[in-house]
């Protein structure tokens, strides 16, 4: 089953102003290992990036879609919550999922969520939205695997807007995400935010 990686990886950039400096920039990939993930950077990258670049940091991302559109370069995080019923336990509970979308600011990104996720059968809300540092994002290719799992349909189903394109992990399910309870996972975030800052700390 394949999963999104963060892979952070360190080189030395030529900037708009011809001068050199060492950067350490993420990317975030599909793959069905932190080996795969690994191996398939060096791939991506070792024909644009010129000279030696070393992987410093592998982690697995919850991410559950990606929607892409054409006209932005910069990538916003979304975290979308909504209520669910636990039948066994018969109580409800909250449930966060991560999305990431490609925008010119905030409020283009909070309209691309609204948008790409209008057609879920639930009510939801978007309690935050941070500016990613994410470089660039390598999706799932169907020769990676010879025999991909065919996804199963989430409980909460939409469908994709025509514009744009959605990247997804080939193989994950809808309870392959964590769940998160206000009550007991929640903490740090008690109402929502919106942040139009970014956040890399591993700059060199």
């Amino acid at each position: 089953m394949n999963s999104w990686f963060t892979v952070k990886v360190k080189y030395t950039k030529q900037l708009e102003n011809g001068t050199f400096k060492r950067v350490s920039e993420p990317y975030l990939l599909a793959a069905m290992t932190f080996t795969d993930a690994e191996a398939r950077i060096y791939e991506e990258l070792g024909a644009t990036i010129r000279g030696e670049f070393l992987v410093t940091g592998i982690s697995r991302t919850d991410i559950h879609d990606i929607f892409s559109y054409d006209d932005a370069d910069t990538w916003f995080k979304c975290k979308v919550s909504y209520d669910k019923i636990d039948d066994e336990a018969d109580k409800k509970k909250t449930i966060s999922q991560n999305f990431l979308v490609s925008a010119t600011n905030v409020k283009d990104a909070y309209e691309r969520i609204i948008e790409s996720l209008s057609t879920l059968m639930i009510d939801f809300k978007i309690t935050s939205i941070i500016a990613s540092p994410i470089v660039e994002i390598f999706p799932y290719r169907e020769e990676d695997v010879e025999t991909p799992k065919k996804r199963v349909q989430p409980v909460v189903q939409y469908e994709p807007q025509a514009i744009g394109k959605i990247f997804s992990a080939s193989g994950l399910d809808f309870d392959d995400f964590q769940e998160d309870t206000t009550d007991e996972e929640e903490d740090e975030e008690t109402e929502s935010e919106i942040s139009d800052e970014f956040s890399d700390s591993d700059e060199a």
